[in-house]
């Protein structure tokens, strides 16, 4: 039998979960790695195993007995997760994955040697051949940029064998330089496979080798009056170099340890980044105790000196340390390493652009997340709740709701509403706005829109009001607050406004509230009311930027063909498909239109007439 006392447990935790792409790995009583999984959203793929237990497979059933704690690490992306997931299912070869595994396989390219002249291809799926792979690659672009460049550079056939054996003249790949024509005989079998050995080497990573091999050529068909295979070896030797230059500034081989300390009401948060060779093997959380009331820099300062120093074990030392927070005593750090280790280590802070910054925004953003999970598990929401209720002056505090507006540069404003009761955030109750009347850089005038429009519609429907209003902004914004609620003769309702302080730093935020006369008052609360208030704060501001983004990617991607009336997706498509894209819809005439299946001789002129417009 499944323990419910644990999974009720698991599954509470699940609500501290970001809505964000990731790996989670969960762990047995002996804190062993069992189960190493990925998801586009972690909250509702963890948290959907500790639901309806009954429902899921023997398999997963048996996971989720066997699962004490778990963990998570966010990543930019999917992809991202993907590649993170293979490399730590390697590491930790947990019980499960091998069982219940997504049925995803990484994009490799492979070399098809059982051919005269061999190709280099696209494929995805199960490596049983015997055949050689080279990757995996994190995207199918990736893949197919790969295999331009060598096409490009080394001009190794691409066609199937079908078509390679039936042609009598050279293809379109031959006349644009992207392949050697080795199907009419334009090449040998020896210089194919010279070429051929090259991009192989490429694929490889021996680029200075290559280079090197190439250079020699060169000079060797210099020498022998062979300008013309002088020349062709001089044209990769360029791209080669080319390539090796754009992959040195952006992709970057060497190993780094990414660390980031994040620190709020006594506890502290250390996230690590472990990178190696260019790739991200795995994250982990750590927790300092005896943090009350130190800096982050001292944090910071005394994590590293004990987990390079204290407790190395032997450990492996990367090239380079990147950390958000400066620390007072580096250079010792450093002098320290290298005696110990016997190799020179540098300490880079807050890097400002590269891979490095990429990859500290991500390790920054995973230590906020740890840490607000190790909080609300430390001081229950409850307490919390009811700190918020007493300091208030209320009685009894049923609803929260926070509102907030995200826009970028003026552009697609878009207001959010969260709603917060006792037992935390109440999701189905969320709502977003689309600015209408208000002009788009008037954040003023936008909350006043969308107060009036929420609260009108709670009081004709007879809906629930919520006993505290809390909006993202200072006076200006709460003066707006005020004026809803008096236009609309509402009384029950407290409004308080959150605003960031002059510093803009968190736990130096700043509270006001507003009284019947319409007289501000600032207010001072305690760290648990600060911080029931900021997550709140916090949790409307996520929901709105992330309603802004969708809003701004929906326009983007919006078609003319979208505002004409009788066109759906599927005649759209017919439409696309069948003319090559839009700009072949826009030039059609009416009879061109009417031979797409579906389109009526009136649609057809209803499209044309609309266009043109």
């Amino acid at each position: 039998m499944i323990e419910k006392t644990n999974t009720i447990e698991l599954l509470n935790q699940t609500k501290n979960l970001p809505d964000l792409p990731g790996v989670y790995k969960m762990f047995s009583r002996e804190n062993k790695c069992i189960y190493v999984g990925k998801a586009k959203n972690l909250k509702k793929r963890v948290s959907s195993y500790f639901l309806n237990l009954k429902s899921h497979t023997r398999k997963t059933q048996a996971l989720v007995m066997h699962t004490k704690s778990f963990d998570v690490t966010i990543t930019e992306n999917e992809n991202e997760a993907l590649i993170l997931e293979s490399n730590l299912i390697k590491e930790y070869r947990p019980r499960y994955n091998i069982l219940l595994r997504d049925d995803k396989s990484y994009p490799f390219i492979m070399l098809e040697d059982n051919q005269t002249f061999p190709r280099l291809v696209f494929y995805r799926g199960p490596r049983n051949q015997k055949k050689k792979f080279f990757g995996p690659f994190p995207s199918v672009f990736s893949v197919k940029s790969t295999l331009n460049m060598l096409h490009k550079t080394f001009q190794i056939r691409q066609c199937e064998k079908s078509v390679f054996e039936n042609r009598s003249r050279p293809c379109l790949q031959y006349q644009i330089q992207r392949c050697s024509a080795p199907c009419v005989g334009l090449i040998d079998e020896s210089s194919y496979k010279k070429d051929l050995n090259s991009a192989i080497m490429a694929l490889e990573g021996k680029s200075v080798e290559l280079l090197e091999k190439l250079n020699a050529e060169m000079e060797s068909e210099s020498k022998s009056l062979n300008f013309e295979n002088a020349a062709r070896l001089r044209d990769q030797i360029k791209n080669l170099s080319s390539l090796q230059l754009e992959q040195s500034v952006d992709n970057n081989k060497g190993d780094t340890d990414i660390i980031a300390v994040s620190y709020e009401s006594g506890i502290a948060c250390i996230q690590m980044f472990f990178v190696r060779k260019g790739r991200v093997l795995g994250s982990k959380s750590y927790f300092p105790s005896n943090t009350s009331g130190w800096s982050t820099q001292v944090i910071l300062d005394a994590f590293l000196n004990q987990f390079y120093l204290t407790y190395h074990n032997d450990r492996e030392i990367p090239s380079v340390i990147v950390i958000n927070q400066p620390i007072a005593d580096a250079d010792n750090l450093k002098l320290a390493i290298k005696q110990v280790y016997g190799k020179s280590v540098n300490i880079t802070v807050q890097p400002m652009r590269g891979n490095n910054k990429k990859l500290m925004e991500l390790a920054t953003k995973n230590c906020d997340i740890a840490l607000k999970r190790r909080l609300a598990s430390q001081v229950s929401y409850g307490k919390r709740w009811l700190s918020l209720t007493h300091e208030l002056g209320v009685s009894q505090l049923n609803s929260v709701e926070c509102f907030d507006i995200s826009h970028l540069g003026g552009e697609h404003p878009v207001a959010s509403c969260v709603v917060f009761d006792s037992d935390g955030p109440k999701k189905s109750s969320y709502r977003k706005f689309k600015i209408e009347t208000a002009k788009a850089s008037d954040d003023y005038s936008g909350m006043l829109e969308v107060l009036q429009r929420r609260f009108k519609r709670v009081l004709t429907e007879r809906g629930v009001l919520p006993d505290l209003l809390l909006v993202d902004g200072g006076k200006g914004q709460v003066k707006q607050a005020f004026k809803t609620i008096c236009d609309l003769k509402i009384r029950s309702v407290k409004i308080l406004g959150i605003s960031k302080g002059i510093s803009r730093k968190d736990g130096l935020e700043r509270f006001v509230s507003i009284n019947e006369q319409g007289h501000f008052k600032e207010l001072n609360f305690s760290d648990d009311t600060k911080f029931i208030l900021r997550y709140i704060r916090d949790e409307a501001h996520r929901f709105a930027v992330d309603a802004q983004r969708r809003s701004r990617s929906k326009n983007k991607t919006k078609s003319r063909l979208d505002s004409i009336e009788g066109i759906g997706n599927k005649r759209r498509s017919k439409l696309v498909k069948h003319f090559g894209g839009v700009v072949g819809v826009e030039r059609a005439g009416v009879s061109d239109l009417e031979r797409v299946p579906g389109i009526s001789r009136n649609l057809a002129q209803k499209i044309y007439d609309s266009l043109r417009l």
